[in-house]
């Protein structure tokens, strides 16, 4: 790893401090503001509604300002934003939360970018590697993100406002680490006018694949980890339990990153996808089985380590359907269809836990993870066909993105 890709995964591990916390009391934030209990995951999903709605203008601020600029200004936005969260809890404003995690966003869309930057400061065999490296410094949000919340969560008096502060202090601590990062220079000329079309694109089996995966990888994950605090809650479990617990699915996200590189360089991308479904079907079967501290650990962790596979297969398979100048819209798309599922997620995990409880949550996951099972095996389906037998569904490519 060059200081470029430490820097970057310092920078991930920011923005997953970011993220778990935001998991881990946002959604409780909610439960005690919200007007009604099944809004309570509203400042949840504005974070990831944000998110997707921000997808378009955080890809013409890497276009036209270059990877740094553009990181710096997500990350700007992200301690304003902790800090509107601060006040709007002083002044028990469950929309003024709703809105400021909202604008929070810009900042997930933008730092959702870390992962292809990594390929980009790296050298082109080592591209695999280099995502799953940077990805495994969301490990730092595992650790400080939950503990960063019990800890903080009574400073002040008021519950959470602490816990917002220390967010923005993490942002600012993030924001110096981008501005020591060196990244590629950005193109001469936009990408937007050069390369094939956002249909041709679009069309290719791989990129189809990448995206259904990705995104439902994350679906997967937001579904249950959105709805776990909420539902340890319903079943008695402590806050200190629930803490415990999303520390351990983090690290399931992220550890495994140290390795996810090597087995996908070693077996390709979609067999370690496909060993991704079935943790995340092992993680089902856990949490249909019981609602016990026990069954929500290693359930999350299972969810955990399954997104990982995934979601970092899906992301070097996308590395195959776009050229370089292709890259700023291809991954605006790639991260399009992400915060679109998520968002879903998001908005129903709520109200389906506090209406028609925790198996139903898992049932539905288990029809996305097999949605994401047909994807992987209708790919390795036409990839077997011999070359003169597969339909021109338009020219792949495997360059930078």
């Amino acid at each position: 790893m060059n200081r470029n890709l430490w820097l970057l995964a310092v920078c991930q591990g920011l923005f997953s401090t970011n993220n778990v916390s935001f998991i881990a009391i946002n959604g409780l934030v909610g439960l005690a503001l919200a007007p009604n209990s099944w809004m309570a995951t509203i400042p949840v999903a504005a974070y990831v509604v944000g998110g997707a709605l921000s997808t378009g203008p955080v890809a013409a601020t890497q276009r036209r300002m270059g990877r740094k600029r553009s990181f710096q200004i997500g990350i700007g936005v992200a301690v304003v934003s902790a800090l509107a969260c601060a006040l709007a809890v002083v002044l028990r404003s469950f929309w003024l939360v709703a809105l400021a995690t909202l604008v929070a966003g810009f900042y997930n869309a933008n730092a959702n970018l870390y992962r292809f930057a990594a390929a980009e400061v790296s050298r082109p065999e080592w591209r695999d590697k280099a995502v799953s490296l940077v990805t495994a410094g969301g490990l730092l949000g595992g650790i400080l993100g939950p503990n960063l919340s019990a800890q903080t969560r009574t400073w002040l008096g008021t519950p959470y406002v602490g816990t917002y502060l220390a967010l923005a202090g993490v942002a600012v601590v993030s924001l110096i680490a981008v501005s020591f990062t060196t990244f590629p220079p950005k193109p001469a000329k936009p990408s937007a006018q050069k390369g094939r079309s956002m249909l041709q694109m679009v069309r290719q089996p791989v990129f189809i694949v990448a995206a259904l995966t990705g995104a439902l990888s994350y679906g997967v994950m937001n579904l249950l980890m959105a709805a776990t605090p909420m539902a340890m809650a319903i079943y008695k479990l402590p806050f200190a339990d629930t803490a415990i617990v999303l520390e351990c699915h983090v690290i399931g996200m992220f550890a495994p990153g140290f390795f996810t590189g090597h087995l996908i360089k070693r077996f390709g991308p979609l067999p370690v996808m496909a060993a991704g479904v079935v943790l995340n079907g092992a993680c089902i079967a856990v949490g249909l089985s019981g609602v016990t501290f026990h069954h929500f650990l290693l359930g999350l962790f299972l969810l955990g380590v399954g997104w990982n596979f995934l979601f970092t297969g899906s992301t070097t398979l996308s590395l195959e359907a776009y050229q370089a100048e292709e890259r700023d819209r291809a991954q605006g798309v790639l991260n399009f269809f992400t915060f679109a599922m998520l968002a879903a997620t998001s908005l129903s995990s709520g109200a389906l836990v506090t209406t028609k409880g925790w198996s139903l949550l898992n049932g539905l996951s288990a029809v996305l993870v097999a949605i994401a099972a047909a994807a992987i095996f209708w790919l390795w389906a036409i990839r077997r066909k011999p070359a003169s037998r597969q339909p021109d569904w338009g020219t792949q490519v495997s360059s930078e993105p």
